[in-house]
């Protein structure tokens, strides 16, 4: 099976991708595109998986970076591809042609960045708790320092779990109303005292607040097409041991 890669027009003409599950050589619970070295998969077959990825985006398997995600709003700047272990952050960003910035999610949201004109591009985890810090905000700073321009940089986000899957706990809510009162706007109404919040949403508020130029997201939810996509919360309520890990990519 070929692989499907999801784009967008708000990042053309910089080539990058969000690749979902098909196409791969996992199987069991994995099957189909598992990128993620921190399941339980088989690490040849996660490898492979890579090395497809890696493909698709014209890059050498070793040019294809990813970090230790942590839920952070920790970036990490690159002119050459990591050696060693992966760093501990939650974003990547460079100016660098042949490097292919890549973040694993599985519900959390895969935010892609480019300014075409400064060529400097960024790639982003953003899970609530990553999100809520400033890893987006971050990722954004980092490509100014490189000389990306806020006001032309594009930001997409990738597929990630919709509002009407993302039940949570009064608790989580009110994290985010000590936060700013305001973020009510991005929680309605769930089973007894359970709230739906809104990731997506949040995730385009905050880019937008930053100031970036175009801010959208693909509209694509992890939690409810299986087939197409790996889940963390789906694989919870079916009492999975584990789950895959979609990658995102984007390089010069």
């Amino acid at each position: 099976m070929t692989l499907e890669i999801l784009t967008s027009p708000a990042l053309d003409p910089i080539r990058h991708g969000f690749f979902t599950r098909k196409g791969g050589a996992s199987s069991g619970i994995f099957s189909g595109l598992n990128c993620g070295p921190g399941s339980s998969d088989l690490a040849e077959v996660v490898a492979i998986n890579r090395a497809r990825v890696a493909a698709a985006m014209g890059v050498a398997t070793d040019h294809l970076v990813t970090v230790h995600q942590v839920h952070s709003a920790d970036v990490i700047t690159l002119t050459t591809p990591l050696p060693g272990p992966r760093p501990r952050a939650d974003a990547l960003v460079t100016a660098t042609p042949g490097i292919a910035l890549a973040v694993l999610t599985a519900d959390c949201q895969p935010v892609l960045f480019a300014d075409p004109q400064a060529r400097v591009i960024g790639a982003a985890h953003g899970g609530w708790r990553g999100t809520q810090a400033g890893v987006l905000e971050a990722t954004v700073a980092a490509m100014e320092a490189l000389g990306a321009a806020r006001a032309r940089i594009s930001a997409v986000i990738g597929p990630t779990i919709s509002q009407a899957a993302y039940e949570v706990g009064p608790e989580f809510l009110q994290t985010f109303l000590d936060d700013d009162p305001d973020n009510t706007r991005f929680f309605a109404q769930g089973t007894g005292d359970r709230a739906l919040f809104d990731l997506p949403a949040y995730g385009l508020h905050r880019l937008r607040a930053a100031g970036v130029g175009h801010a959208e997201w693909t509209r694509h939810c992890t939690f409810a097409d299986p087939d197409r996509f790996y889940s963390f919360r789906r694989a919870t309520h079916a009492n999975q041991a584990d789950y895959g890990r979609l990658i995102s990519a984007i390089r010069l």
